[in-house]
């Protein structure tokens, strides 16, 4: 099992001190890598789906995780997942494959379709076809990141005649990891990601949701350099030695705990708790 921890740019994590010691001491910990989420905007007031409430801190992905990259060295820095339609495409693997090159080569790319209306409408993005936008944006960015000559020609982006140098450390791209818990999200898992990411499931609900994988794996032809699907799943449930077997047998692969307490001491301590007992033992 491989460890990592979501929420790094949000919350207490907005604090540039804290966020440097707590990714310092994560990494020293043992864990493998840190997530960020996203919401550009959030409606205010505070409506269902929404999650958070709209003044709730939360900093950009790409700035974050750089900060976190300078912070430490070894350490993943995973995107958990990055709203793919609502952003421009070119723009987008401009900055990632600026996080993935400062980094040295550690970005690990999560995406999702997105869910909250109003978050499109802010921003001026069709809430139809979401999907099919994704997919599209996707295989842009990686034109834009492995070809001599990038060039893609589509419904939503269309381009030739560019380069954007330099493209990413890691070949033909970073890792792509595919968010949501719909068939359409298990498809495009299996067909355009090396990864799958489930958000706040408790072990019953990753049996689903692998059971769907699995389904998806059986129906859709799956490209052979994108290897094995692996599953990462941030837990609705603390975690200790029980549920982390539950999960492993669920065929979880890698397990990014919510790390999103009050204040600094407490984020500390959370790190130091969770590194000790569950990190260094399991």
């Amino acid at each position: 099992m491989k460890y990592g921890l979501f929420g790094v740019n949000m919350g207490i994590w907005c604090d540039p001190q804290a966020a440097a010691k707590a990714a310092t001491a994560a990494e020293q910990a043992g864990f493998e890598s840190l997530w960020t989420g996203e919401h550009v905007v959030l409606p205010d007031p505070q409506v269902a789906p929404s999650p958070l409430p709209p003044e709730f801190p939360i900093l950009d992905s790409a700035v974050s995780l750089t900060y976190l990259a300078a912070c430490t060295e070894k350490v993943l820095l995973g995107t958990g997942i990055i709203i793919l339609p609502q952003r421009n495409p070119l723009v987008l693997a401009k900055e990632l494959a600026s996080v993935d090159v400062v980094s040295g080569g550690r970005l690990l790319f999560g995406i999702g379709i997105g869910y909250l209306e109003p978050e499109f409408a802010a921003l001026g993005i069709p809430f139809d076809q979401k999907g099919p936008r994704t997919i599209e944006y996707l295989e842009a960015m990686l034109a834009v990141w492995s070809q001599d000559a990038p060039a893609y020609q589509g419904s939503f982006v269309s381009f030739s005649g560019i380069q954007a140098h330099p493209q990413p450390v890691q070949r033909p791209s970073p890792p792509i990891v595919m968010g949501g818990h719909s068939a359409p999200a298990f498809r495009r898992a299996v067909e355009h990601a090396h990864g799958w990411y489930g958000f706040s499931l408790d072990v019953e609900a990753t049996e689903g949701c692998v059971a769907g994988l699995r389904e998806a794996l059986g129906r859709y032809e799956r490209p052979a350099e994108l290897g094995e699907l692996e599953i990462s799943i941030t837990p609705s449930v603390e975690l200790d030695a029980d549920s982390v077997r539950r999960f492993e047998d669920a065929g979880t692969h890698r397990l990014m705990p919510i790390c999103l307490p009050g204040s600094e001491d407490e984020l500390m301590a959370f790190i130091a708790r969770l590194g000790s007992d569950i990190v260094a033992k399991l």
